[in-house]
Order: C-alpha cells, then structure tokens, then sequence
C-alpha cells in the first residue's frame, strides 16, 4: 500500500494533510471555548457512535439534563446557582460541537487514507506515518472521555493532568500534520528525503511543550485568575504560594506558582524560538516572519487575558494563536531540518 507507483501523489495528500491541519486548530479553539464557558461536563455519557445525535425532542433535552443533575459540578455549583434546562443547552451545545469536530477529524483521516492507499498513490514510506497521526486521532478521543470522566464521580471539575495530556495530544497531531504535509510537498517537488528533527529546533520544541503544558495546566486550574497584574503578582515578582506539601506538589498544582511559572517560562520559549527562527530566516524567510509573529501575538495576548481577569475572548484568541504558534514552529523545524 506504501510503494511508490506512478499514480504517487505526494501534492494531493499534502495539501489534505493542510486542511486536516485547520480542522485542528479549530478544535483546539472550541475546546479553550468549552473550556471557558465550563461545558466539559454538560455530557455526561460516552457514545461514540450514537452520541452524534444531540437530543431531538423536550423529553430528550430533559433527559440529558437529568443526568447532568447528578454530577458534583452542578450539585455543588450550577444547581445552587439556580442553573435552568436553558442554561444547560448553552453549555451542552459548545461540548457537542467539540465533539462532533473530532469525529469529523478521524472521517477526515481515516476515509481519504482508506482511498489512497486501495488507490495507491500515497508514496513509498508514508502510509504507516499518515496511520499513526489517524490512529492518534482515535487515541486523542479516547483521551476527551478519560479527562471528562475524572470530573463525573467526585470533583467539581475535570483533572488538569489529563485536560493537559489532551490538549498536548493535539497539539502533537497537529505539528505532526503540518510536518508530514510539508514533507509530501517537498517530494512533489522532487526532494526525495523527508526532513529531520535537528537539534535546535529539538531543544526548542522541548521548551515549547513546556510553556504548553504549564499553559494547559493554567487553564485546568483556573489559574489564570489567579492575577490581574503583570509583570508583578500580589505586588510581588513571586506570589504567595502554597508549599506545605513540599515545591514539587506546588509546582504542579498550585494555581498561583503555576501561572507564575507560566507568564516566566514563556521568555525562555520566545528566546529559543528566536534562535530558532534566526537559523530558519536565510532559509525561508516567510517562515522566520511567522515564528515571530506568532509568538510577538501570543505574548500580547497572554498579558491582556491577564490584565482583563481572563476576558473570554482574548482567552480563546490566546488559546487560538497558541495553536498557530505549533504550525509556525513546525515549519520553520522543518524549513532546517530539509537543510540538515
């Protein structure tokens, strides 16, 4: 299924793999909208398949809302706040939408590989990469019901560890995407060697995965309400924080050491990038411009959802560029990687 034949079409796959791509990131959005607007666990059920329909009728409605009654984030928050069945449709309909966006990415994926593959025109060696980043899909969803379900039984709300290894997934998936997409247009224009990870650009995805993860942790914790100031917490450079149960408890789950850990640790990832991008501009000078860009955004939009106590939409707009920033890096690691 992998060989090279005539019929390769290594341009049609890569630009498939681009609007996979955008599918992405426009999950990553809705998700930091359901996150937001706290509707994670407005469905409370697992369906796969029969979970596509949203409720049809009044009694179905209500029947969704009677089991939303039951978890801890309404007994303890949402009912004492006199939450009603229209309350509950805002909320339900930001995680159905989530959901339906990542059954229509794994259609986007699966169907058109099936295709390619019973059609032969994927080139040789990429079939079992184009399967891994589909099977990721699938292992991503998988992860969207282990984070739902840690806020079902006996929370208020969902774990930050897995919120953080969902959100991190897809954000893989997608720098997996563009990497691979840019790989098959390479070779549409005759390159034949796919490009590789250097060590630069290795050392500085390492340091953005951090900020990534201490920024899903931020939004798991609701640490971004933990300021409204900047550059100083509290009127202090390092805010009061809770260490009884030793720094490395602190360090992963208090919400004021961690969005401090946060707002600093992003300066370590903007100096990287910007070794990074110097090494991308003599290259591909579009790809340095974008690097920049991206992340000059994203560190104006992460003081502003500071300084505004999280204002909904410079949150999702953070949350949005954050995911841009992912593509950015990964074109410009590949721009020096197809150097390398």
């Amino acid at each position: 299924m992998s060989d090279m034949t005539s019929t390769a079409r290594p341009g049609l796959l890569a630009n498939w793999l681009f609007i996979v791509a955008a599918l992405v990131v426009v999950i990553v959005t809705v998700g930091g909208i359901t996150r937001l607007t706290e509707s994670g666990l407005s469905i409370t059920e697992w369906k796969p398949l029969l979970g596509a329909l949203p409720p049809m009728n009044q009694a179905d409605w209500e029947a969704e809302f009677e089991l939303y009654k039951k978890i801890p984030e309404y007994i303890e928050i949402n009912g004492p706040a006199g939450m009603d069945l229209e309350a509950f449709k805002s909320i339900y309909w930001w995680e159905w939408i989530h959901r339906q966006l990542g059954r229509l990415i794994g259609l986007a994926l699966a169907v058109p590989l099936a295709i390619f593959a019973i059609r032969k025109i994927i080139p040789q060696g990429y079939f079992w990469r184009l399967f891994a980043l589909t099977a990721l899909v699938g292992l991503q969803g998988s992860f969207g019901w282990w984070m739902v379900a840690s806020g079902l039984e006996t929370r208020t709300d969902v774990s930050h560890f897995r919120l953080a290894i969902h959100l991190c997934t897809a954000l893989v998936l997608l720098g997996g995407l563009v990497w691979t997409a840019l790989d098959l247009r390479a070779l549409a224009r005759g390159e034949d060697r796919p490009a590789r990870m250097t060590r630069v650009a290795g050392w500085t995805g390492a340091i953005l995965f951090v900020q990534l993860l201490l920024g899903a942790w931020v939004a798991g914790l609701n640490a971004g309400l933990a300021s409204d100031s900047w550059p100083l917490m509290q009127g202090r450079f390092v805010p009061e924080f809770d260490d009884s149960q030793g720094l490395f408890w602190a360090m992963t789950h208090d919400p004021f050491l961690i969005h401090w850990m946060h707002r600093w640790w992003a300066w370590v990832a903007v100096a990287a990038l910007i070794v990074m991008a110097r090494k991308v501009r003599p290259l591909e000078r579009k790809a340095s411009i974008a690097i920049h860009s991206a992340f000059g955004i994203q560190i104006l939009l992460g003081i502003g959802t500071v300084m505004t106590g999280v204002e909904f939409h410079l949150a999702v707009l953070h949350q949005l560029v954050g995911a841009l920033l992912v593509v950015a890096y990964a074109w410009g690691a590949h721009v020096i990687g197809r150097r390398a």
